[in-house]
């Protein structure tokens, strides 16, 4: 199993920008897709974005499509999310996840993945 920790969260103002970092060990995270999910107060926990296991497959959920970038260094065994032009209903507690995945394989659901983390808070001020 592959351990996963993220960080990078905090407060920020409206239009600022956040780079959160998902941080693996345990085991290699070249053989992983990873995503990242979000959830509010309230509210289900939803999808942000995924990337394949080599980083040449992405997907971001409508909400931050072209506010944000995925990006991974299997190298540091670590994944990153640069969130810009932040809005107050980015305010979320943020997880990554990790399922083994077959090359250029991305999921949008939560059941695809089998590893968490713990969550990273952004609160976005207005």
């Amino acid at each position: 199993q592959v351990q996963l920790v993220e960080s990078g969260g905090g407060l920020v103002q409206a239009g600022g920008s956040l780079r959160l970092s998902c941080a693996a060990s345990g085991r290699s995270l070249s053989n992983y897709a990873i995503a990242w999910f979000r959830q509010s107060p309230g509210k289900e926990r939803e999808f942000v974005a995924a990337i394949s296991r080599g980083g040449g497959a992405t997907y971001y959920a409508d909400p931050v499509k072209g506010r944000s970038t995925i990006s991974r260094d299997n190298a540091k065994s670590t994944v990153y999310l640069q969130m810009n032009s932040l809005k107050p209903e980015d305010t979320a507690v943020y997880y990554c996840a990790a399922q083994l995945a077959p090359a250029a394989v991305v999921y949008q659901r939560q059941a695809g993945y089998s590893q968490w983390g713990q969550g990273t808070q952004v609160t976005v001020s207005s």
